[in-house]
C-alpha cells in the first residue's frame, strides 16, 4: 500500500499532518548540498581544464574523462547532505512519537553516533552513476562555447 497516490496527495496529507513546515522540512539542508556539489562540479572542472596545456584543442574524450571525475567527486564530497535531506523528508506525517530527529543538527549528530560516518554515504555508488548526465552537460556546454 502506497503513502501517497500522486504529488497533490502528497501535498494535501503533508499539509494535514504537519502544516507548511512539512512541506519544507529538510530544505535548508538541500540548499546547502546544492550549493556545495555546484561548486565543486564548476570549481573543479575550471581549475582541471586550466591546468591542460591548451583547454580550447582538448579533445571530446578527455574531456568527458574530466568531466566525470569531478561529477563523482562533487557528487561524493555534497551525498551527506542529501542523506540527511531525505532523512529530514521522511519524517512528513509521522506522529510526534515516531520522529526520529528534530532537526537538521540532530539527524547529523544521531546518524554519525548510532551509524557511523558510512552511513552518509548509503546510495552514494548510484548516484555517481547519475552523475555521466551531468558530465555531458559539462562537455557539450564547452564544446558549444568554443563554437560561439
Amino acid at each position: 500500500d502506497r503513502q501517497y497516490n500522486g504529488l497533490l496527495d502528497c501535498l494535501k496529507k503533508t499539509m494535514k499532518s504537519d502544516g507548511v513546515i512539512g512541506i519544507y522540512r529538510g530544505f535548508g539542508v538541500s540548499v546547502q548540498g546544492i550549493i556545495i556539489y555546484r561548486a565543486a562540479y564548476f570549481g573543479f572542472f575550471d581549475t582541471a581544464k586550466g591546468m591542460l596545456p591548451n583547454p580550447k584543442t582538448t579533445p571530446f574524450l578527455v574531456s568527458w574523462a574530466i568531466a566525470q571525475t569531478v561529477t563523482t567527486v562533487a557528487g561524493i564530497v555534497s551525498y551527506p547532505f542529501d542523506t540527511v535531506r531525505r532523512r529530514m523528508m521522511m519524517q512528513a506525517g509521522r506522529k510526534k512519537a515516531e520522529i526520529m530527529y528534530t532537526g537538521t543538527i540532530d539527524c547529523w549528530r544521531k546518524v554519525a553516533a548510532n551509524e557511523g560516518a558510512g552511513a552518509f554515504f548509503k546510495g552514494a555508488f548510484s548516484n555517481v552513476l547519475r552523475g555521466t548526465g551531468g558530465a555531458l552537460v559539462l562537455v557539450f556546454y564547452d564544446e558549444i562555447k568554443k563554437l560561439m
